[in-house]
């Protein structure tokens, strides 16, 4: 009997310690295409940096056919729309977040709820494309032409509105499961105590949850940041420095999408992968940022 248990237990801890060196394997492997990427991107991004300098992150001139390349235009179009995407989409993130996570957490209509959500952000990005120049694109003109901007459609305000409508599931889906661990020892208590709901949900509930619905956020802006055929489709595609919401711009992704495959020069191509790495760091940096206020958060 007891050599059985020590056959047992033998087996036990050779599958413990697999699985362990799996995990770390796994992990280091993660750490080592990261790094592949980033160092891939800077070699292929060093004829660019050597040709054009500092000059490539702060010209606004992008002309493949006279070898001038500037890709502030890009990297404002990116940053503008991800974050106009963000504001637009988060009061929607979290009212879809608290409605699920407190007020109908049960019944029919709150998996019906929750399974569109969960479809929202399975549906292809070219389908929303595609719906966004048949319904989004004649709204947006009628809009301009209310305000006086130039009717063309197309635009920052229009990607971000598509943007914004791709990203909902993410932040909403992370905020629903969170709202849902909050302790209930610590609602009822609050309960007792004489608290409404809406003070239970702005004391208690928000409180205990605010780290984890920044980095639902972050998720968010992270597949806004990578988004590439939807925003192609509907941004306009010019290489000019936008003066509005409603002006035509372009984006680092839809700039890489749209000319790699005519990239037919060693700077050309080099100046489109160099955007390929400012878009990688800023997703890092971002990221980064964003860990640091959520750990504040935490400690708070």
């Amino acid at each position: 009997m007891d050599v059985v248990k020590k056959v047992f237990s033998y087996r036990k801890i050779r599958t413990e310690t697999a699985f362990k060196r799996f995990l770390v394997f796994t992990a280091i492997a993660m750490m080592v295409i990261a790094i592949a990427i980033f160092l891939t991107l800077v070699i292929h991004s060093i004829p660019s940096f050597q040709s054009l300098g500092t000059r490539y992150f702060f010209g606004t001139t992008w002309d493949p056919v006279s070898n001038v390349y500037g890709a502030l235009p890009f990297l404002l179009g990116t940053l503008i729309t991800s974050f106009l995407a963000l504001l637009i989409s988060i009061p929607f993130s979290y009212a879809i977040a608290i409605y699920l996570g407190e007020y109908q957490t049960k019944g029919w209509l709150s998996e019906l709820l929750k399974n569109i959500v969960e479809l929202v952000a399975a549906v292809p990005s070219v389908i929303y494309g595609f719906w966004a120049l048949v319904v989004l694109v004649p709204m947006v003109r009628s809009l301009e032409v209310k305000v006086g901007a130039a009717p063309y459609g197309v635009g920052i305000l229009t990607a971000s509105l598509v943007l914004a409508i791709m990203i909902i599931p993410y932040a909403a889906s992370l905020g629903r499961e969170l709202i849902r661990l909050v302790p209930s020892d610590l609602k009822e208590g609050a309960y007792s105590l004489g608290a409404t709901r809406f003070e239970v949900l702005r004391h208690v509930i928000l409180p205990q949850t605010k780290s984890g619905l920044f980095a639902g956020l972050l998720l968010s802006l992270g597949r806004a940041l990578g988004e590439t055929m939807a925003v192609t489709m509907v941004i306009g595609n010019t290489s000019i420095l936008p003066d509005s919401i409603f002006s035509p711009a372009n984006t680092m992704a839809s700039v890489i999408a749209n000319e790699f495959t005519e990239a037919d020069r060693t700077l050309y191509l080099s100046a489109l992968i160099e955007l390929g790495l400012v878009l990688f760091i800023v997703t890092v940096v971002i990221n980064i940022i964003g860990k640091l206020i959520i750990k504040r958060f935490s400690n708070e």
